[in-house]
């Protein structure tokens, strides 16, 4: 079982960034972050593709709770999910891209597979 990353911010301040994180990524396809968010938002995009796989009325409401943005919730349950039909899970991908310029932090690329 792997240990819970604190990222240095208090739980409410932590669930809201990695939010606001897996919706830029289910919006945009890609971002970029630190290594560590990075294995912090991937598993939380993924549920929310299965999630969008399932195609309930149930689901699309955790998924509101969860998302940001009603579109994103919409484009997730009509464009995404349908292409991962035949997936079991591995949704995205972390690509790691070396030091950031400013405070040397390892730097990734979470994208959608």
């Amino acid at each position: 079982m792997s240990a819970v990353r604190k990222l240095g911010r208090p739980t409410a301040h932590r669930m809201s960034m990695l939010k606001g994180m897996a919706t830029g990524l289910l919006d945009k396809g890609r971002i970029q972050t630190t290594v560590c968010r990075a294995k912090e938002v991937a598993p939380l995009a993924e549920k929310m593709i299965t999630l969008g796989k399932l195609n309930t009325l149930a689901a699309k409401r955790q998924a509101m709770a969860f998302l940001k943005k009603e579109d994103v919730v919409k484009k997730l349950f009509d464009d995404i999910a349908p292409g991962y039909a035949a997936r079991n899970g591995g949704y995205t991908r972390i690509i790691r891209t070396g030091p950031r310029r400013g405070d040397g932090a390892e730097m990734a690329i979470v994208e959608l597979v």
